[in-house]
């Protein structure tokens, strides 16, 4: 596969986390006032509390080589925010990994922590790449935060879909409660 490929694979499983965030969202905002909604929020809570685990595992895999697929196959070189947006990520694949195995539901407050500070980093790159002028010397000179490697339907970057991925992950941290045992 080329890089245009993979990158317009990456851009559109992107598409697929945001939709994914607005239709949790939504469906829980509106579950107390719509019926069919509630239905939909009843049965959305059941397989999350079943399989949330294992799909923010999932996100966390395939963004982490998504991202070592950028910088060790297309050789686009990571900047400091890619570092630290990836400090954020790579952890999230054992750990989750490992919580989905066991079932243990416990992981989620700190999973979902450490990936909305993935993603706020990834928001503050995001701005940069819109008005370089708000660096603030988190960036190196010879490599700054403000080079589009990658941009797919007119906003895809390689930042948004890094945020994409970290915003899927606290969504279905927020909403992948544990199943009571007598419920199961």
């Amino acid at each position: 596969m080329t890089v245009r490929q993979v990158s317009l694979f990456l851009a559109m499983l992107a598409v697929v986390a945001q939709a994914s965030v607005v239709g949790l969202v939504v469906v829980n905002a509106g579950s107390g006032s719509w019926p069919t909604l509630r239905r939909w929020q009843a049965a959305v809570s059941q397989t999350l509390s079943l399989h949330g685990l294992t799909l923010a595992f999932c996100v966390a895999a395939v963004a982490t080589a998504g991202s070592l697929y950028f910088s060790e196959v297309a050789h686009f070189v990571p900047c400091r925010l890619c570092w630290y947006q990836r400090s954020a990520m790579y952890p999230l694949v054992p750990i989750l990994g490992l919580a989905a195995w066991r079932r243990d539901h416990h992981i989620r407050p700190y999973a979902g922590l450490v990936a909305a500070l993935g993603g706020t980093i990834s928001v503050y790159h995001v701005l940069l790449e819109h008005y370089p002028s708000l660096e603030a010397g988190a960036c190196e000179v010879a490599n700054p935060c403000t080079i589009i490697w990658v941009r797919r339907f007119g906003y895809l970057t390689i930042p948004v879909m890094a945020l994409s991925a970290f915003a899927l992950i606290v969504t279905l941290m927020v909403f992948s409660r544990p199943t009571p045992e007598g419920a199961r």
